[in-house]
């Protein structure tokens, strides 16, 4: 049998995947990437399962990487493995994805938090780029993702001088969604989870993807392709639910068709 570094379960229409290796602060082993990736893929499968919810411990979130898995790697092992691709795959995951982060979200955790659309964290919650220190960099899109949410001076102390951000920080800074009490951060990611889940599913990925283009697009062709999604979804039956529910005056019942 092998560990479980990642347990799933679902709660009505939410997926959620807590990490699993509590002895090493869940350092994001390629085993544990693995079954996260499985997982997820698995939530974005189900037509049951709305939304999801990435969790570690109150301790951390993820501190980064397992370090042991590299520290004597040369730069075609590096390319053999080729584990970075794992990335593309959680990118690629249609559902809308919540991080549910308390203590550490460092290095590879801080990527993978900032891979979710949405960020809850508990007041300890501390994000930070710390690769820096052990003779690299970011490699999972550390420097492109926050720089993106924080602007680019506030990310070059960052990731430069391996600087933590508090909760307060981040949220002040536009990288995290909210903050509660340490006690209340996966209830309340569950709780988001929950809300956003009761709305219509192609409606919430396709809205997921639009905004997700802004990145990598102009302004003017963004502009075109939401117009394109936008449309679309008058082929959905949610679409004429929807909009017939608010004529009626009632709350709409959607199937995700």
């Amino acid at each position: 049998m092998g560990t479980d570094y990642v347990l799933t379960k679902i709660d009505g229409q939410v997926g959620l995947a807590t990490l699993n290796r509590p002895e090493v602060l869940n350092a994001l082993s390629i085993d544990l990437m693995d079954q996260l990736i499985a997982g997820l893929e698995r939530f974005d499968n189900d037509p049951h399962v709305h939304v999801m919810v990435i969790a570690g411990s109150e301790r951390a979130f993820a501190a980064g990487a397992d370090i042991g898995e590299m520290a004597t790697a040369s730069v075609v092992d590096m390319y053999r493995r080729n584990n970075l691709a794992r990335w593309l795959r959680i990118k690629a995951v249609r559902k809308p994805i919540i991080a549910a982060v308390s203590g550490y979200a460092l290095g590879g955790g801080c990527e993978l938090a900032m891979h979710c659309d949405m960020i809850v964290a508990s007041e300890s919650a501390v994000f930070g780029q710390p690769e820096i220190n052990i003779g690299v960099m970011p490699g999972a899109g550390g420097t492109q993702r926050l720089t993106r949410a924080i602007g680019k001076f506030k990310a070059m102390e960052v990731i430069l001088n391996g600087r933590f951000l508090s909760a307060k920080e981040a949220f002040n800074a536009g990288l995290v969604t909210r903050v509660v009490p340490q006690e209340q951060f996966l209830s309340e990611a569950i709780r988001l989870a929950h809300e956003i889940s009761k709305r219509p599913p192609m409606a919430l990925q396709l809205a997921k993807e639009a905004i997700n283009a802004v990145d990598e697009m102009a302004l003017s062709a963004g502009l075109e392709y939401e117009r394109k999604l936008f449309y679309s979804l008058f082929a959905t039956e949610d679409q004429k639910e929807g909009m017939k529910a608010f004529i009626e005056k009632r709350k709409p019942t959607y199937k995700g068709s």
